[in-house]
C-alpha cells in the first residue's frame, strides 16, 4: 500500500517516483489542482489507479471513456491517469483532445459508463483536474469525491490485470452531426463565436456555420498560452471583450465559451451582456411555450426571476432553485424530472426531449439559434428588455484559503443569522429569510437578496447580490453584504469588479 504525499519539492528524485497530492484537491464534484504544484504526474497516476479501483468496488463495467482539454500539459496529465486506470483493469477508451460535453456523449456514443475527462475547465493556465462520473449523464458528487479521496489519499488503489487501451476515432464528427442534426436556419443571423482561444475553437465555429449561420470568429483559433484572456464566459474581461466585437461586426449576438466547452455567454445585439441566469429565463420562456407545466431547476446564484416572472407563471412552469455546482445540478434535474437547470456561471442543462441532462455549451448555443429561429421578428436585445427588470452583480469572487474557506463561510452565515434575529435591516429593508441550501441567501422584503457561498473549485468565496428596484439599492446591498464579509480578515481581494 502507497500513500501519496501531500508535498514534495520539485526538481528531485522523490517528484518524478513518489505519488505527491494535496487533499484539498478533490473538491465537491471534481478534482482539481495546481499542476505541478500541488499534484505530479506520479499523483495523477495514483488518481486513476483510484478511480479505477472505485469503478470496481461500486460493479461498474470496467470501461471509461476519457479525453483531455487543449493545455499544453493536458496531454502528459492524461497519460497519467490512463497508466493508473490500466494498473486498476480498467479498459481506457482514448477520445484524443475533447470538450467536456463530447465525453459525456461520447458515454451514449460508444455505451461506455465511466467518464473522465482531464481539464481544469475555466481555471487558467497552471490548474488542472478531472472531471468523472459513472452514470450517465451524471458525474461524481460530494459522497463519491470523498470515496475517492479516502481511496486514494489511503493508498487503498488496487492493482488488478486485463486493463486496456484504445483510441477511437471519430467521436468529434459523431458529435457535432448530433447537435445539428438536420436543423437549419430559416433566417439570415450572424454571431459573434468567441472562444478565448480554448478547446471550443475546434468546434463552435464549425457548429454555428453547419446549422446556417453567418459566423464572426473572435479568438477562435487555438492558442494554448490563452494570450488575449482565460475563456471564461463568467468573466466581464470576456463579456466585455464579446460586447465590442457585436457592436464593431453589427452582429445579432455573441456566445462565448469556456475552456472546456460546457458553458455559454451571450452578449446582445446592443452590445449588453446578459448574464447567464437571465438567458436562463429568456430560454425558459420560450421552452414553456413548448412545454407547458414544465419544471426548471435554478442554482442560488440565480435571479429570482424563475420564481417571479409573469410570463412562466402563465405557462405553468414550477421552480425549484438548487445548489450551485454542475454535478449538483446535474442529479437535480435528473431526480425532480425537470426540463432544464440554468446556473449562473453559464452551465445549462438541457434534458429531454432537447438534449440529454448533461452541460453542453455547444447544445446552448444551438438552442438559442432556434429560439431566434422561432422568433424571425425579435432581436436578442427584444428578448433580453422583455424581462421584468432587475439590477444584479456578476459573479464575484474574493480569495479564500481552501482550507480556511467553509470555517469563514459558517461564521458568515451565522452572523447573517443574528441580524435576522436582531431585525437588523440590509440597506433599508428587512432580512425576509436566509436559505442555507448552499452558502446563505439572504432574502429581503421586496425581493432582493444577497448571496455568499464557497466555492467548490478554486480558493474563494462567491457574492452575487440582485434588486428588482435599482442600480443603487444594488450596490448599496453589494456594500453592506460585503461589510459583514469583511469582519473576516482572511478574506482577500474580488477578482473584479462592477
Amino acid at each position: 500500500m502507497v500513500k501519496p504525499l501531500t508535498t514534495v519539492t520539485p526538481n528531485t528524485w522523490a517528484f518524478l517516483r513518489d505519488p505527491m497530492i494535496a487533499p484539498t484537491g478533490f473538491r465537491e464534484y471534481d478534482a482539481r489542482w495546481k499542476y505541478p504544484d500541488q499534484i505530479n504526474l506520479p499523483g495523477i497516476t495514483a488518481l486513476g489507479l483510484g478511480l479505477g479501483t472505485q469503478m470496481h468496488r461500486r460493479g461498474i463495467r470496467p470501461d471509461i471513456v476519457v479525453g483531455n482539454d487543449y493545455r499544453d500539459y493536458a496531454l502528459p496529465v492524461k497519460n497519467a491517469l490512463i497508466l493508473g486506470l490500466m494498473q486498476a483493469g480498467i479498459r481506457v477508451h482514448d477520445i484524443g483532445p475533447a470538450l467536456s460535453p463530447m465525453a459525456y456523449f461520447a458515454q451514449f456514443h460508444l455505451d461506455i459508463p465511466a467518464v473522465a475527462m482531464v481539464t481544469a475547465s475555466h481555471n487558467p493556465n497552471g490548474w488542472t483536474g478531472v472531471k468523472m462520473g459513472f452514470e450517465r449523464p451524471l458525474t461524481h458528487g460530494p459522497d463519491d469525491m470523498a470515496e475517492l479521496r479516502d481511496i486514494v489519499l489511503g493508498g487503498a488503489g488496487e492493482p488488478r490485470t486485463r486493463g486496456g487501451y484504445a483510441f477511437v476515432d471519430g467521436v468529434r464528427e459523431a458529435y457535432l452531426d448530433d447537435l445539428a442534426h438536420d436543423f437549419k436556419m430559416t433566417r439570415k443571423l450572424t454571431v459573434v463565436c468567441a472562444t478565448g482561444n480554448g478547446t471550443a475553437a475546434a468546434f463552435a465555429p464549425d457548429l454555428l456555420r453547419r446549422i446556417g449561420v453567418t459566423v464572426v470568429e473572435r479568438h477562435a483559433t487555438l492558442d494554448y498560452s490563452f494570450p488575449h484572456y482565460n475563456p471564461n464566459p463568467e468573466a466581464m474581461k470576456m463579456l466585455h471583450d464579446m460586447a465590442h466585437s457585436v457592436t464593431a461586426s453589427g452582429a445579432d449576438f455573441a456566445l462565448g465559451f469556456d475552456g472546456d466547452g460546457d458553458r455559454c455567454g451571450v452578449v446582445d445585439d446592443e452590445g449588453h451582456e446578459i448574464f447567464a441566469d437571465k438567458v436562463g429565463v429568456i430560454m425558459a420562456r420560450d421552452l414553456s411555450k413548448l412545454y407547458p407545466n414544465a419544471t426548471f431547476v435554478a442554482d442560488v446564484k440565480s435571479t429570482g426571476l424563475f420564481a417571479s416572472d409573469p410570463e412562466l407563471q402563465a405557462n405553468g412552469a414550477v421552480s425549484d432553485y438548487w445548489k450551485t455546482g454542475h454535478s449538483h445540478m446535474k442529479r437535480r434535474v435528473k431526480e425532480i424530472g425537470a426540463l432544464a437547470g440554468f446556473e449562473k456561471s453559464g452551465h445549462y442543462f438541457l434534458a429531454e426531449p432537447i438534449g440529454r441532462g448533461y452541460d453542453c455549451g455547444m447544445r446552448v448555443a444551438v438552442e438559442l439559434c432556434k429560439l431566434m429561429d422561432r422568433n424571425p421578428d425579435l432581436a436578442m436585445s427584444d428578448l433580453h428588455n422583455a424581462l421584468p427588470k432587475t439590477w444584479s452583480t456578476p459573479t464575484l469572487s474574493p480569495y479564500a484559503a481552501d482550507t480556511q474557506k467553509y470555517a469563514i463561510l459558517d461564521r458568515i452565515i451565522a452572523r447573517f443569522q443574528a441580524m435576522s434575529a436582531r431585525k437588523t435591516p440590509i440597506a433599508g429593508r428587512k432580512i425576509k429569510d436566509i436559505v442555507t441550501v448552499n452558502g446563505a441567501r439572504v432574502i429581503l422584503d421586496n425581493g432582493a437578496w444577497g448571496l455568499v457561498r464557497a466555492s467548490s473549485n478554486t480558493p474563494n468565496l462567491v457574492v452575487v447580490c440582485e434588486s428588482p428596484e435599482s442600480e443603487d439599492e444594488l450596490r448599496a446591498i453589494f456594500r453592506e453584504f460585503d461589510a459583514v464579509i469583511r469582519t473576516e480578515p482572511d478574506v482577500g481581494d474580488y477578482d473584479q469588479t462592477f
